[in-house]
């Protein structure tokens, strides 16, 4: 018998698939998520927005994991209707990766769970609405929606007050938050970007993210708020604590030529 017919034929080991690491990761998930979302749900859920982006599947599996991660110990749920949070497949460094990003709707929530927030929303104004709104040493906004054939959306606004009696609001023009998400969004031109499916939500979510910058937070609040458009390869308990590792060169969205200034907050109407 030659030693051909002797050997023993050679399996090659299941290769590790990111459904299953998701599923073992159950433990983790489950310490991580809060009592109000069950991680059989949170699981589903991911595996769902894998299923809905197969670009996913390209992305590393530990950014895809950190991305996870983070949305758990928020308790957000990622790439739902709900927009809470979102996990996008983004070129970093020349290989996919999973950016993570905070939704409209899951900003006012950690907001509201802060403890600190009493009242915080966002609104689109409307070219037939009554808007008014003034800065300085008194500021005022007015805003009464027009009863029909409210036009096209002009501004977007955010207003919040503070348990604690302090308020606040920003306001920018459609045309000022176009500028500012192509020039500091490099996900801002992607198909499967939230700024194409749904520009209003994220809109808003800017103006509520430059309002809140004046606004005392709690080191929690500032953390979870730290991690929203971010890439991380590395899993811990507290993901605020994990370094960044996006590639933070800002490109113009039409042109791709590197746009060497950092942004900004003004609330200022040009910002």
């Amino acid at each position: 018998m030659t030693a051909t017919e002797n050997s023993v034929p050679v399996v090659a080991p299941k290769k590790k698939t990111l459904q299953n690491t998701i599923e073992r990761m159950m433990p983790e998930i489950k310490k991580a998520l809060p009592n109000t979302l069950t991680p059989e749900r949170f699981i589903r859920i991911t595996l769902s927005a894998v299923s809905n982006n197969p670009v996913l599947k390209e992305c590393t599996q530990l950014s895809f994991l950190s991305a996870m991660m983070a949305s758990a110990q928020m308790g957000l749920e990622p790439n739902t209707p709900l927009g809470q949070a979102y996990i996008i497949p983004f070129k970093n460094h020349g290989t996919y990766e999973a950016q993570f990003q905070i939704g409209y709707k899951g900003l006012i929530d950690l907001a509201y769970r802060s403890g600190q927030v009493k009242t915080i929303y966002a609104e689109e104004v409307h070219e037939n609405d009554k808007f008014e709104y003034e800065l300085g040493l008194n500021p005022k906004l007015v805003h009464v929606p027009a009863d029909s054939n409210r036009g096209q959306v002009t501004h977007y606004y955010a207003v919040f007050k503070l348990v604690n009696g302090g308020e606040g609001m920003f306001v920018m023009s459609k045309e000022d938050v176009d500028i500012y998400a192509r020039k500091y969004s490099k996900a801002y031109s992607k198909e499967t970007s939230p700024w194409k499916s749904n520009f209003d939500a994220m809109a808003k979510k800017t103006v509520i993210k430059q309002a809140l910058k004046y606004a005392p937070l709690s080191t929690d609040f500032v953390n979870q708020l730290s991690q929203d458009e971010t890439i991380k390869n590395k899993m811990s308990d507290d993901m605020s604590l994990e370094t960044d590792e996006t590639d933070w060169k800002v490109f113009d969205a039409d042109t791709g030529e590197v746009i060497d200034e950092a942004p900004v907050a003004s609330n200022e109407a040009t910002e």
